[in-house]
């Protein structure tokens, strides 16, 4: 039997390390610390992959919390399956003592882990959605306040229409053009769709 441990958070800027400190206190040797940094609404992730593969029958997983598995209802009540049922693994959720597979093996244990587990991956879903309404009213309001999104608009200077007339009669080369106005090729071509000259 070897213990592992799973690891995620939503975006690469998020911290890791209070998890980190949680299995690392059950003393999981660090290879078998698996980390992914994406999002959870889905398990196509490259690091839980890699741990479906290592794990064999009698392995024990430790994860902190149900929503560090994922945050898509239906699928935490697949990939528990998959994992108890499939793999013939233990799971243990470090925040919550009733899923642990190790403990409860009777029919009344397993009635009460499932009924946990749905009730965490209810409240794991929803708080997904509640953080992507969230975003979509932060964003909303703060382009209501004139602030803008996405790369700051690149300016062209004041002689651009001369400098593309000196282009198109091969005055200058198209290097030229891009440097003197400090552009890219395709803001360049963008530009002059835009301005129709």
């Amino acid at each position: 039997m070897k213990t592992y441990a799973y690891i995620r958070v939503s975006s690469l800027d998020q911290n890791e390390s209070r998890q980190l400190k949680a299995v690392q206190e059950l003393r999981i040797p660090k290879r078998n610390i698996y980390l992914d940094k994406q999002s959870g609404k889905d398990f196509q992730r490259d690091n839980y992959k890699k741990l479906l593969r290592v794990l064999r029958k009698g392995d024990l997983l430790y994860i902190l919390s149900i929503d560090r598995l994922g945050r898509n209802y239906k699928e935490i009540q697949n990939q528990w399956r998959y994992l108890t049922s499939e793999l013939e693994i233990d799971i243990c959720v470090i925040d919550m003592p009733l899923l642990d597979t190790r403990r409860y093996k009777d029919l009344l244990g397993t009635f009460i882990a499932d009924i946990v587990l749905q009730i965490l991956s209810f409240v794991a879903e929803s708080e997904r959605d509640n953080i992507r309404k969230r975003q979509a009213q932060g964003i909303t309001a703060a382009k209501a306040n004139g602030i803008r999104f996405g790369r700051p608009e690149v300016k062209i200077p004041a002689n651009f229409e001369s400098l593309v007339k000196r282009w198109r009669n091969q005055g200058i080369s198209l290097e030229q053009l891009l440097k003197a106005c400090r552009i890219s090729k395709s803001t360049f071509y963008r530009r002059l769709r835009e301005m129709n000259i």
